[in-house]
């Protein structure tokens, strides 16, 4: 998405299209268990985006005019889509997760010291948050569409689908975002060090293992789910360096191998300790001028933001 396009989308940023919605039917069609167990994770992560402003506040990513424009829009249309999900829990009985979300964790804030350290020792640090800014808007997508295939309820779709366009003109800025930046190849390589060692589902370190755990047996389980989940990694795999990213489907297999305790807090201090590892693996690289590795390049084109709308 170039300036253009960017000085066009934000001016029509608006909150969640709710007109229509029938919130009487849901009580009368009562959603399944593993659904509601999905659609509250969805919305305690939805509701969770003011918290990854206030982390991406101290880093560069604010200092791009088209990024922190972005981000305003994209705060203030995540928050409704929390909204929306916890209005939809609600009409079916079941109320929607509270979290006292003020209250930060030191694992917290470990991790935006760790982002803020990589911010402010590379220049190239916002083509990181958009590369995994692209991936977690793709699965979220991926996941509301798998989400309304596995649970045909007629107002959850019709919900699903309206936040589903808000998704993926997210994801669209995201990707070509990264693909612009990632054409630097050592901003590249750097972005692809921290993804492969760093990234997990989104939710990891806000929502208990066990709930990450089963929310991603849920959605990309089964024939159909390894399908998406292999849609999801073709996808990324056309940024640059990503050529062989193995991403969404290789969590899968390593969590099927190995698994997840149920200790609610364990995600979140192995994500705060990483994040600290690669901050500073991060500047070391950025010192020596070198890379870690050798990733593959991609000379595929970008996907159309409309095309993923269909999956």
């Amino acid at each position: 998405m170039n300036k253009a396009a960017i000085d066009t989308w934000a001016p029509r940023s608006r909150a969640l299209d709710l007109d229509g919605i029938a919130w009487d039917e849901v009580r009368h069609t009562p959603l399944g268990a593993d659904a509601v167990r999905a659609l509250r994770y969805m919305q305690d992560i939805e509701s969770h985006t003011m918290v990854y402003v206030r982390q991406l506040l101290a880093t560069r990513a604010i200092d791009d005019p088209d990024v922190a424009t972005f981000l305003a829009c994209w705060f203030y249309e995540e928050t409704f889509h929390g909204r929306a999900l916890a209005r939809l829990l609600e009409a079916a009985g079941h109320p929607p997760l509270e979290r006292q979300r003020s209250r930060q964790p030191w694992t917290s804030r470990f991790e935006e010291g760790a982002l803020g350290l990589v911010s402010r020792v590379w220049g190239n640090f916002v083509g990181v948050h958009m590369v995994w800014g692209a991936i977690n808007e793709l699965t979220t997508l991926a996941g509301y569409q798998r989400l309304a295939e596995l649970e045909p309820h007629p107002v959850l779709v019709e919900l699903l689908a309206r936040i589903a366009r808000d998704e993926s003109r997210h994801f669209a800025f995201y990707y070509h975002q990264a693909a612009r930046r990632l054409a630097n190849p050592h901003a590249g390589r750097v972005a692809r060090f921290l993804v492969d060692r760093f990234w997990a589902p989104v939710g990891s370190g806000v929502q208990p293992d066990p709930e990450v755990r089963f929310l991603a047996d849920y959605l990309f389980g089964g024939a159909d789910g390894r399908a998406a989940a292999r849609r999801i990694d073709a996808t990324i795999r056309r940024l640059p360096g990503f050529g062989d990213v193995a991403l969404t489907e290789a969590w899968l297999d390593r969590a099927a191998r190995h698994p997840i305790p149920n200790a609610p807090w364990r995600t979140s201090r192995r994500r705060a300790h990483g994040w600290v590892q690669a901050s500073r693996a991060a500047v070391s690289i950025v010192r020596a001028g070198n890379s870690p590795s050798s990733p593959s390049r991609s000379g595929d084109r970008l996907p159309n933001a409309a095309a993923m709308r269909s999956g």
